[in-house]
This record gives C-alpha cells, sequence and structure tokens, in this order.
C-alpha cells in the first residue's frame, strides 16, 4: 500500500509540474527588429522641479538638486508664460519641467519658471 502511495505522489508531481516546463519551453525568443524599423518616440519625458543650483551658459546646462540637465535647440522654455532663453534663468530660480535621457545626458524637452502659491 505504501509503495502505491509513494508511485501515487510522484506520478501526480509529475502531472503537476508538467505544464509549468511545458510553458517555459514555449517561449520563442522575440525577432530583432529591422533596420527600416524604429521605435516610436515617448511624448513625454521625466519630470523634474526644484531650485537652479548653477546655470553654465557656454555649456549650455543647469544643476536642479542632482540633476545636470543639457538645454538643446529643441528646449521649449517659457518664463512668466513667455518664450525665454537659458539667460533669463539664474540660480536659485524654482524651475519645473521635464527631460529624456539620451545616452549619459539628461536633455531638457521643456521648462518654465514654478511660480510660488500664494498665501489664502
Amino acid at each position: 500500500m505504501k509503495k502505491q502511495i509513494a508511485l501515487f505522489s510522484i506520478v501526480a508531481a509529475a502531472l503537476i509540474a508538467l505544464p509549468a516546463l511545458s510553458r517555459a519551453a514555449d517561449k520563442t525568443p522575440a525577432a530583432p527588429a529591422a533596420a527600416d524599423q524604429v521605435a516610436p518616440a515617448k511624448k513625454h519625458g521625466l519630470p523634474f522641479h526644484g531650485k537652479i543650483s548653477a546655470v553654465d551658459t557656454a555649456a549650455a546646462t543647469i544643476t536642479v538638486g542632482e540633476l545636470k540637465l543639457s538645454i538643446t535647440s529643441e528646449t521649449k522654455l517659457t518664463k512668466d508664460g513667455k518664450p525665454a532663453t537659458l539667460a533669463d534663468f539664474a540660480a536659485g530660480d524654482s524651475v519645473a519641467g521635464s527631460y529624456k535621457k539620451d545616452g549619459d545626458k539628461l536633455k531638457v524637452t521643456t521648462m518654465h519658471n514654478a511660480k510660488k502659491k500664494k498665501a489664502e
């Protein structure tokens, strides 16, 4: 009787494990993307906000917290709701915006001055 229970247990364990093993074997590797297919660009970047601690107009970079962000020709800068340039921003200004990673660079897509909330 003990041999039959042991044999039944082994068979039951094998039947339970079989579907998991067959599903793992069914996975096929994804086909490599063709050279002419390009992944669509993300519409939104990663958000940032804080006070500017450094502005380098020569290198077109700003530092906000731990982030060293690059300003490019595609960056949309606004200050008080109007178009602005990097020279319009200074250390100590509160800013917010979004950026995208491009290799080891963090490129700002949009940036605006963060307005202080009015006391009610």
